[in-house]
């Protein structure tokens, strides 16, 4: 049995959808899946990383996908069983599922809800149904409308994704899309900039997108606009109501992919690993490539990167100091500053050595 090791969150990835969004680059496919067979290879994986890391403590447990809600509840049970069985989930642990409208009636979410989840991520996308249609969305607004109500009547945490910077999108239609959010009564909702991929269907359409002066004005009608404060560069919330997970992967802990697609930074005696499944990627990452990647997460929150040696050691000091516009030390974090959030990959170039 190795020595005990660092606390560890899960992310689960759930590659199964009912159909392809037309922006959508993830690793997921739109196939009838057999739901027995993934789960025993999820078990599996828990057990590997049991046999690994000891029985650790385990804070947050992510189902991502695809579409995480289309899992029966007796797949989840069997997996949550196992996670419980082989670590340590403490009785505050934050259990979330990712789920979209038109997937997860009441009844269902009441038994996610009695096996143990205590925080839904809906990923509405939009509330007009124009733009849900040309997004490939196979739910309506008041699919998402109603899965938002419900849940947020059952009293759990709850979470929605929405997609901004469309063709024809102005700091207008960003502001309406947030006055239409803050009528939802969220405590959390995350507000992306829709990104074109090649070999999505989107990255094969000669779309005419904004500009990077319209998507600023944008960005920056969203903190006018909506109800809620950002935490990180597309996450906000009400006080305390943060996703912990994404915030403890942010912050440098360390986490384990479960499942095809899923990938990790595992902590195994003092040493950090990029991992990837059950070891299908398993090597070591030198602590100046780590410190990078705890510099490049950290600073994209508001609360900024944690100025441990190692990271102290990977920042451009000097730069600090001749752009104050940019960065700010606040006591032991380096934070950006709401002009260094609207250039952050470029202020990330001069900020790492």
């Amino acid at each position: 049995m190795p020595r005990m090791s660092a606390p560890h969150n899960i992310y689960i990835h759930v590659p199964f959808c009912a159909s392809k969004c037309n922006y959508c680059a993830f690793y997921s496919a739109a196939i009838k899946p057999d739901w027995q067979k993934y789960a025993t290879e999820i078990c599996k994986e828990l057990d590997y990383w049991a046999e690994k890391l000891g029985r650790i403590t385990v804070p947050t447990i992510f189902f991502g996908g695809g579409t995480p809600s289309l899992m029966p509840t007796e797949v989840f049970s069997e997996i949550l069983e196992k996670a419980n069985s082989r670590f340590h989930i403490p009785n505050n642990a934050e259990i979330t599922i990712e789920a979209n409208p038109g997937t997860l009636a009441p009844t269902k979410l009441n038994d996610f809800i009695a096996l143990g989840l205590n925080r839904l991520s809906v990923g509405a996308q939009s509330l007009d149904d124009t733009r849900l249609a040309f997004l490939g969305r196979r739910h309506t607004a008041a699919d998402a409308r109603a899965l938002l109500a419900f849940a947020i009547m059952r009293n759990i945490r709850v979470s929605a994704d929405f997609i901004y910077g469309l063709p024809g999108d102005t700091a207008a239609t960003v502001k309406q899309m947030c006055m239409d959010i803050n009528s939802l009564g969220l405590k959390h909702c995350s507000l992306y900039e829709l990104t074109i991929e090649p070999h999505t269907p989107f990255g094969k359409m000669n779309l005419k997108m904004p500009s990077n002066t319209d998507m600023a004005e944008m960005y920056s009608a969203i903190s006018e606009t909506l109800a809620l404060s950002r935490y990180e560069v597309s996450n906000y919330a009400a006080p305390g109501h943060e996703c912990r997970h994404n915030l403890n992967i942010w912050d440098g802990d360390a986490y384990i992919g479960i499942g095809r697609g899923a990938a990790g930074r595992v902590l195994l005696q003092d040493t950090w690993y990029e991992q990837m499944g059950a070891g299908a990627i398993f090597s070591p990452i030198s602590t100046e490539a780590r410190a990078a990647e705890k510099i490049i997460t950290g600073m994209r929150t508001r609360r900024g990167v944690k100025i441990t040696p190692d990271v102290k050691a990977a920042i451009n000091w000097d730069w600090v100091q001749q752009n104050p516009s940019a960065v700010r030390r606040n006591d032991d974090r380096l934070c950006a500053t709401d002009s260094g959030l609207l250039t952050l990959d470029s202020m990330l170039v001069e900020l790492i050595r």
